[in-house]
């Protein structure tokens, strides 16, 4: 790498052969001795960057020029796209997203965990734009922008982005920013007003307004005429999640499909569901197809959260016992159930995280199990899961460094062979890396 200077005075200029991808999505170069990252780069390209940052044998930086691109490169579709940091893949044509997000889970396997899956399974993947039906969106009242800015925030910044439309956001949300900024900017306390929560179901869209000063009926008024003008159901947030009410209409509720196993599922706006219907349509289908339950077989599912998992689980197996942290997600999944009419399911509440050894739940026979654990994996649990028995696990990862972590505990600690493992591409356009890994024993 040549580095020579371009401009006057402080800043420098130089020219790099980017040979990775960073976990976040910034081409990674080596240049005299340290390692660079460089926003909007790709691997194989050669780039004049300009760093950002230094600090301990790392620069940050940003593309000035592509001087040899990738024949991956393509033009973003979203005109804010290097300013929001919502996304940082919009440069890469999908195709060669997937292979990168492949690459970087077969990375971690070899690095972390040192394993190899016996078979790579093809990757999940759909719709690129218009997908995200979950999202939190910044809200703030700036005078110098001319007004309410809504969206997310700025790329390596807190500061709202000013976004006429976001591409990766459900269109009935994504296309009209403008106007749920001035929706806000016309309320009686718009600095008071700090998120909009979107939350959409199969059947509605649900807003969540957070708001740190009480609303006047006049607010109500406007907010509700919002929602009917767009068919939204509005909510409010006075504090925290426990607080969120229904303000129009009068009753509702949010709830989306799984069609392939006859389940509908309900959910609260601010619950943890997928952002990507079809791709979670998709993933569950994938999970049951690998766990293969029999009908005489009982399935444990941990992190079960509102069932999304374990309902399907109980179409085909004998029994499927759900376990989720959080007690209203648990009481939600008990409602589901009742609701899809299946009586051979049950749902506890246990912190994951501790000694789950001597939980009744745990004191009986498990023929298959699934998790689907948060970033942090599930590092506690698998000691104990491992002494279960069960003859195959289905793990369903949103961190691909947990979960070849956990794949080495398995495989080494616990005498599981790692049977198959691919990527679920849940969030297009960006860098996260969702993945799925079945394992058998030994």
């Amino acid at each position: 790498m040549t580095s020579r200077k371009r401009q006057p005075g402080s800043q420098r200029l130089a020219e790099a052969d980017i040979a990775a991808l960073s976990p976040e999505g910034r081409g990674v170069a080596h240049v005299d001795g340290q390692t660079v990252f460089v926003w909007g780069a790709l691997p194989g390209e050669r780039v004049l960057f300009r760093p950002l940052r230094r600090r301990r044998g790392i620069v940050e930086a940003e593309v000035v020029e592509v001087l040899q691109p990738s024949p991956d490169r393509i033009e973003p579709a979203c005109r804010h796209f290097g300013v929001c940091g919502g996304c940082s893949l919009q440069h890469v044509s999908p195709q060669r997203q997937r292979r990168l997000k492949s690459d970087m889970l077969r990375t971690q396997f070899e690095r972390i965990g040192k394993v190899e899956p016996e078979e790579w399974l093809p990757p999940l993947h759909g719709e690129a734009w218009g997908y995200r039906r979950k999202a939190r969106l910044g809200v703030k009242l700036v005078a110098k922008k001319g007004g309410v800015l809504v969206g997310f925030r700025e790329r390596s910044s807190s500061l709202i982005a000013p976004l006429e439309r976001c591409e990766v956001l459900d269109p009935r949300v994504g296309h009209i920013l403008p106007q749920l900024a001035e929706l806000v900017e016309g309320l009686s306390v718009p600095r008071q007003l700090p998120q909009i929560e979107v939350a959409i179901g199969d059947n509605a869209v649900g807003l969540v307004f957070r708001h740190l000063a009480p609303l006047t009926h006049g607010d109500h008024e406007t907010l509700a005429t919002f929602g009917r003008q767009h068919g939204f159901q509005i909510y409010l947030q006075p504090g925290d999640e426990s607080t969120v009410h229904l303000l129009w209409p009068e009753q509702g509720e949010l709830t989306y499909r799984l069609p392939d196993y006859d389940v509908e599922l309900a959910f609260r706006p601010t619950d943890f569901t997928q952002v990507n219907a079809e791709i979670n349509r998709l993933m569950v289908s994938r999970a049951v197809e690998l766990l293969d339950p029999q009908p005489q077989e009982a399935v444990l599912d941990l992190f079960c959260g509102l069932g999304n998992f374990t309902l399907p689980l109980a179409r085909r197996a004998a029994r499927a016992v759900g376990v989720e942290g959080e007690p209203g997600l648990v009481e939600r999944a008990h409602a589901n159930a009742r609701r899809n009419g299946l009586d051979n399911c049950e749902f506890h509440v246990a912190d994951l995280s501790r000694d789950i050894s001597g939980l009744p739940w745990m004191q009986r026979r498990y023929d298959k199990l699934l998790l689907d654990p948060a970033r942090s994996g599930a590092a506690e649990a698998v000691p104990h899961i491992a002494r279960l028995g069960a003859g195959r696990i289905v793990y369903v990862s949103c961190n691909p460094a947990t979960l070849a972590r956990d794949a080495g505990m398995l495989v080494h600690d616990h005498g599981y062979r790692l049977r198959a493992a691919g990527i679920i591409d849940m969030f297009p356009n960006t860098a996260h890396v969702e993945s799925i890994a079945v394992f058998e024993q030994g």
